[in-house]
C-alpha cells in the first residue's frame, strides 16, 4: 500500500535502501546506526517475519523510516520499535504521515494496540511530545530502566473504536 502525498511515497522498506536508512539514524542520534543490520535481518532474510519496515521516500530518496512488529505472547499488541526522520525534513509532518501510515495498516489487520517507548531523558522531551500530539499516552514508566536516571517510557494507543449503545 502506498500513501503518496506530492512526491512522497510512504513504502515497504528494501535492502537498497539501508544505506540511507543508516544515514537518518546517524542524523537523528537516536542510536548505533551499525544495530540496523541486525535489526532488519530477519525482515530482509525470512519470509515468515511479521514485522514490517517503511521508508517514506521524497523523489525517490528515503527521508524517514519506521519499524514495527508485534509484541510476542499477546493478541493484537505490536510495538513500534523505530521511528526517524531526517533533520531537514523534521516539523513537516513527515513523522505523523508515517505514523498515521503504521497505525491505519496495523489497524486494518484488525490489531488492537500500539506500544511505543522512549527514554525519559530531557534529550528526549521532543519524542516523547511527538507521541502526545499523534494521540498517544504514557502507559507506563519504569524508573532507572537503560542507566541510573533514565526511565523507560511507555506510550499506548488503542487501535480499535469502542462503541457504546
Amino acid at each position: 500500500m502506498n500513501n503518496s502525498t506530492n512526491n512522497s511515497t510512504i513504502r515497504p522498506a528494501t535492502s537498497d535502501d539501508v544505506p540511507l536508512l543508516k544515514s537518518i539514524i546517524d542524523a537523528t542520534g537516536l542510536f548505533p546506526s551499525s544495530m540496523l543490520d541486525e535489526m532488519m535481518s530477519a525482515y530482509f532474510n525470512d519470509p515468515e517475519s511479521a514485522s514490517f519496515w517503511l521508508t517514506d521516500e521524497e523523489d525517490g530518496r528515503p527521508v524517514a523510516v519506521a519499524y514495527y512488529a508485534p509484541e510476542r505472547l499477546t493478541e493484537g499488541t505490536w510495538n513500534l520499535y523505530l521511528i526517524a526522520v531526517g533533520p531537514n525534513w523534521q516539523g513537516k509532518g513527515r513523522g505523523a504521515a508515517i505514523m498515521r501510515h503504521v497505525e491505519q495498516t496495523l489497524t486494518d489487520r484488525g490489531e488492537r494496540l500500539l506500544l511505543v517507548e522512549t527514554s525519559g531523558l530531557p534529550d528526549f522531551e521532543y519524542q516523547r511530545t511527538f507521541y502526545r500530539k499523534c494521540g498517544y499516552h504514557e502507559e507506563a514508566r519504569i524508573r532507572d530502566f537503560y542507566s541510573a536516571g533514565d526511565d523507560k517510557v511507555i506510550f499506548r494507543k488503542s487501535l480499535v473504536t469502542v462503541f457504546s449503545i
